[in-house]
């Protein structure tokens, strides 16, 4: 100590140092005295400890006494030492210097923090050669996200502080995030500071920013502001991420959308999101998504404009990426999504978010969870798309077997408040169906549309609802449609030219013959089925159209074209004779679809006589009935006719004429004169159509033919009782038979065995038995009226040959 008070006797170290400083601090650091103290420390690193930790108590003084001069000599020093001096006891002079950069950013002065600021990054840029386990970034971490969220009143010493807040977390990150031995930056109590300080200044742009007349006008000053730093560290933050640390990165950013309410711009959101996907690696995308899944589920009960903003964000994430991977739980992603979209359909009918309580505290508005349902829709329709094409057949049928549809096997929830949520879930998940559907592309039907779900599909095509209905018919469209050319069918017209259109058509494969002829004749009987509809409206009439042309393009052999002119003259009769009592609408757009469909298949096939046959009708029906035409009926004032009961034979198209005209040029005419009858099944009954007395009709009638005592019974009068009682009769023996199997079902499934065993026993010997009896029968038969068994050849025989000694040839032994 005494010795101290000597400048000569004092340590040479704390001399080198002292020399460093000049009398007057304006002067600056004396740079020949600071060569010998970096020498000195390069000779001696051994003294670099003792050095750093004199400047340290130099600087602490001189902030106390606030000689800022001398401050930023004192730092300029050490950061020229930290700089030359890189060996294996820096460890200790890192100690001092960090506590000298935690004196300056603990001041209150901007110029000081920054000072601190600028050092500390310099000391991150330097890689160190040996680890170190005790050394602490909690305090940094603070006080650089502290910095960041700045409000000091001048914008300009704001903006400089905020920089610098970015500038030191970056360091934190740089000088962390490589050493397993230090500090975890990923651990949530960081992330949770240093990601929304972040964020907060990618939120704040400034006026004086945005002010900036353009990127390329402005000076060098303006192109580096918070913003853009922010951006620029996030990325790198992102980039450095590992795949276990991508939850910690991610929920902060979640938290911080939540927290400021910036889901519903949801511009904000999308931006950061966009940054997050296009930075982290591309084979973590799949976390990111589900982190989103996640946090969508924990908001069900937000408002829909918040749930909306995360399934846009959602979508924009999925379509970036696409890129990398989506994730082995694809179908855990539209489940979600499905889910979410189920509950707004109840949330929209109900009013409450809690539907078993019955009572909210939020409004809810229809028209924003229409919204929310819509985004969702597109959501499902972006992520599909990013699939490859057997996921999205998977994804497909998935969503079809969601379908609430009014089936045996599915229950339908009853009630007026029941139907609605049917009606709704139907058109919602058919909707996201047509959305999958619109970006798949596959050249084989047979993988596309496998029976299962062309079943389900087909029958939602029969249900009274005409919303149902034109979707069912616009996802048929969609797969059948592999060449683009739906756009061109998209008006009904009676077009002279063909070639105008500029159609792809390819050779029907063998693939699509093998589907046709499996699923055709199911798609003829819908499509006449779909025709008697009552509530059809134009565009029901225009997917029809599409339909039967893009079937005659992409799916048809002669074999084909032979069914589709025979259902489409089937359709004609239905308007002519009308046995529906359909609008003169109705039965005019059919004659009119049925003009247009024939007249662009004679120019497909180009057969001369039947080109002249549809030409002449089509000539015909506009001098006589132009009311028969697409272009009078399909038009926004339709003009009709109500006397279509007395029409000549010469404006309709004869089954007879092109049978014989096309049977002339090859085609199979007996098929073509044969009228379309579609086959009735059981999907009528189930579609809640008034088909059951036609089928106990048609049974009974086919009964009735094979009967042999047909004539010998008297026709029984047939009234509206008879045929409710054959009715109510059918189903009770229906539900009877159902439950005689559900309790044998039940009963193997749930008795004991020994009850089991002792129920199958008896039965097998009341079989034997009955056995018994019937070899007793076959062995010893009852003798015949005259006493003896006439032989083949008129031997007369007094005794029967068992049935095991009879000879049989080898051809009838099983």
């Amino acid at each position: 100590g005494v010795c101290g008070c000597c400048g000569a006797l004092r340590p040479r170290y704390k001399r080198l140092v002292d020399n460093i400083f000049p009398e007057d601090p304006e002067d600056g650091l004396v740079k020949t005295n600071m060569e010998k103290l970096t020498f000195y420390a390069l000779s001696a690193p051994e003294k670099l400890d003792r050095i750093g930790a004199y400047l340290s108590e130099r600087l602490i003084r001189d902030v106390s006494r606030h000689r800022y001069g001398y401050v930023c000599i004192a730092m300029e020093a050490l950061d020229q030492l930290l700089m030359a001096c890189h060996c294996q006891s820096i460890n200790l002079f890192v100690e001092s210097f960090l506590k000298m950069v935690a004196k300056l950013l603990e001041s209150e002065k901007p110029n000081l923090q920054i000072l601190g600021t600028n050092s500390f990054v310099k000391f991150a840029n330097i890689e160190e050669d040996t680890p170190s386990y005790h050394r602490s970034y909690d305090f940094f971490v603070s006080r650089f996200s502290e910095m960041c969220h700045s409000s000091h009143d001048d914008l300009d010493i704001r903006t400089k502080i905020r920089m610098s807040g970015i500038k030191g977390l970056q360091g934190v990150v740089r000088k962390t995030v490589n050493d397993e031995l230090q500090a975890n930056i990923w651990d949530p109590q960081h992330m949770d500071k240093i990601v929304p300080s972040l964020l907060f200044n990618l939120q704040h742009v400034e006026e004086a920013e945005s002010r900036s007349p353009s990127p390329l006008q402005a000076t060098e000053k303006e192109k580096e502001s918070p913003t853009e730093l922010a951006e620029r560290c996030l990325r790198e933050l992102l980039g450095r991420a590992a795949y276990g640390n991508i939850k910690n990165a991610i929920k902060p950013v979640l938290i911080h959308l939540d927290n400021h309410s910036l889901w519903e711009p949801k511009i904000f959101a999308t931006c950061c999101f966009r940054i997050i996907m296009y930075s982290i690696q591309p084979q973590h995308s799949h976390l990111v998504i589900q982190q989103l899944l996640g946090h969508l589920d924990a908001n069900s009960k937000s408002a829909a404009t918040v749930r909306a903003g995360i399934v846009e964000v959602l979508s924009e994430a999925a379509v970036i990426a696409a890129s990398g991977s989506v994730g082995p739980t694809v179908l855990e992603v539209f489940n979600t999504l499905l889910r979410q979209l189920r509950l707004s359909i109840d949330y929209a009918l109900t009013g409450s978010y809690d539907c078993a309580a019955g009572v909210s505290t939020k409004i809810i508005k229809e028209h924003e969870e229409r919204m929310f349902q819509e985004a969702v829709i597109k959501t499902i329709g972006s992520f599909a798309s990013t699939l490859p094409t057997y996921q999205q057949s998977e994804v497909m049928v998935f969503i079809m077997n969601k379908v609430p549809l009014p089936s045996l096997q599915q229950s339908i929830e009853a009630g007026k408040a029941g139907e609605n949520r049917n009606r709704l879930t139907q058109i919602m998940l058919l909707k996201s169906l047509l959305q999958v559907s619109v970006g798949f592309q596959c050249s084989n039907m047979l993988t596309a549309l496998p029976s299962a779900f062309l079943d389900r599909l087909l029958s939602a095509a029969l249900m009274e609802d005409a919303e149902i209905r034109l979707f069912v018919l616009e996802i048929l469209i969609s797969f059948i449609d592999r060449h683009g050319n739906r756009q061109k069918f998209s008006t009904i017209s009676t077009i002279s030219d063909i070639s105008v259109l500029k159609l792809k058509v390819d050779k029907c494969s063998r693939q699509d013959t093998v589907f046709m002829k499996k699923h055709g004749q199911q798609l003829y009987r819908h499509i006449y089925l779909i025709c008697k509809e009552e509530s059809n409206v134009q565009a029901h009439y225009e997917a029809l159209y599409s339909m039967l042309m893009l079937i005659s393009i992409e799916l048809a052999n002669e074999e084909v074209v032979v069914d589709l002119i025979r259902l489409v003259l089937a359709v004609q009769e239905i308007a002519q004779i009308n046995e529906d009592n359909l609008t003169a609408y109705n039965r005019c757009a059919l004659f009119a679809l049925g003009a247009a469909y024939l007249n662009l298949i004679s120019q497909l096939i180009t057969v001369p006589t039947f080109c002249q046959h549809i030409h002449e009708v089509i000539q015909m029906r506009q001098k006589e009935a132009p009311y028969l035409l697409p272009e009078d009926v399909f038009v926004e004032r339709p003009r009709l006719s109500k006397s279509l009961d007395r029409l000549g034979p010469e404006v309709f198209f004869w089954q007879s004429k092109i049978s014989e005209v096309l049977g002339g040029s090859g085609y199979n005419s007996d098929r073509l004169s044969t009228p379309y009858i579609p086959q009735l099944t059981d999907e009528d009954r189930l579609s809640k159509r008034k088909s059951i007395g036609e089928t106990i009709s048609l049974q009974v009638e086919v009964e009735s033919r094979n009967s042999p005592e047909r004539e010998q019974v008297p026709s029984e009068e047939i009234t509206y009782e008879t045929l409710k009682k054959a009715i109510v009769d059918s189903v009770a023996v229906e539900e009877q038979e159902r439950e005689r199997r559900r309790q044998v079902v039940e009963k193997f499934q749930k008795a004991p065995f020994e009850e089991i065993a002792a129920h199958c026993g008896a039965r097998a010997t009341l079989l034997q038995s009955k056995l018994n009896q019937i070899f007793e029968i076959t062995i010893r038969p009852p003798p015949s009226p005259s006493g003896t068994i006439t032989a083949a050849y008129g031997q007369p025989q007094n005794h029967s040959i068992p049935v095991y000694e009879m000879k049989f040839p080898d051809l009838c032994v099983y």
